[in-house]
């Protein structure tokens, strides 16, 4: 056989095999969530994906693989075969990974496809606290260093990294009590075992619609829509927005082809009025960003507290 025509069949086979060649989708996508079934990001991913199916000619499946603080999900998700055919609901822990030491891994692993989530940071007082305005509660602990106690959902936990970031830009010093979690941080603050809490306003929000709590502020871009009459730090004078978040992410080598796809599948799956609702009703933020500006987010966060966690003993 001519060299030169077998040149063009081996490579019209490679070409043929090629997983950006083929009609994509063409079988089920799993998406995989690095935390246990029935939290936050386990309930935003089922949601996703239900309206995801109707908007793919595949179904979809969701595998949680926990532990690790979602390390093991998320080193998963990174090591998968880049073919589009397995995606990773990502979250805020990927940035922190390094920083604190836990794992070897980070957003660079990566190629983002779409955030879907953004859930601010807050402080919450107990309404018979002395404190009415942010500004009350930061001059005392200007006046009281490491005097005031601010408890958290655990050390270098997402709600603890926005309290850091609260004393870094407004020159103050806390004592950081770690909990197990949210819920229990709330626990102590309803029995007045600590001063304030730095997590979610949805966390807090059924003590603060009965008058038990009062939040000072909220630490995002516009105010939280069932608190309307809570500030944001912006609105106080501070700049600072923190928060969680999650977004769909597939491994760094998957064809900018299949991401294009992903990405457009999507943004109709996210803008679609069930999958809004579903996000609405379980009080999780909606928060969109495309492929490159999840990318120009990631490293811009990665950064942030890279430099915040430098020289932090946790």
């Amino acid at each position: 056989m001519n060299r030169g025509l077998l040149i063009v069949i081996c490579m019209g086979i490679v070409t043929a095999c090629s997983p950006t060649s083929q009609e994509f989708p063409s079988k089920p996508i799993t998406v995989i969530v690095p935390w246990e079934a029935g939290g936050g990001t386990d309930s935003l991913a089922r949601a996703f994906v239900n309206e995801a199916a109707k908007v793919f000619p595949v179904p979809f499946t969701v595998v949680n693989r926990a532990g690790g603080s979602g390390a093991i999900g998320h080193s998963s998700g990174m090591t998968a075969r880049p073919d589009g055919y397995t995606v990773t609901m990502i979250t805020f822990e990927l940035c922190s990974y390094k920083p604190l030491k836990r794992a070897e891994i980070s957003y660079t692993g990566f190629k983002p496809v779409i955030q879907i989530n953004e859930d601010p940071a807050a402080i919450t007082v107990r309404a018979d606290s002395p404190w009415t305005t942010l500004s009350e509660f930061l001059d005392y602990a200007r006046a009281h260093p490491k005097e005031v106690t601010v408890g958290n959902s655990g050390p270098g936990a997402v709600w603890h990294l926005g309290a850091l970031r609260l004393e870094k830009l407004a020159g103050v010093e806390f004592t950081h009590i770690p909990h197990d979690g949210a819920k229990p941080a709330v626990t102590q603050l309803l029995g007045g075992h600590i001063a304030a809490v730095a997590v979610s306003p949805a966390e807090v929000l059924q003590y603060t619609q009965t008058g038990t709590l009062r939040c000072l502020g909220i630490m995002s871009e516009s105010r939280f829509p069932e608190l309307p009459d809570v500030p944001t730090f912006r609105e106080q004078g501070i700049d600072l927005v923190h928060g969680t978040w999650r977004g769909l992410a597939v491994p760094k080598q998957t064809p900018d082809e299949i991401v294009a796809k992903l990405e457009a599948g999507f943004k109709e799956t996210f803008d679609s009025p069930e999958f809004q609702k579903a996000a609405q009703t379980a009080l999780l933020g909606l928060r969109y960003r495309g492929s490159a500006e999840f990318s120009e987010f990631l490293q811009s966060e990665s950064e942030t507290i890279a430099a915040l966690l430098e020289h932090l003993e946790l």
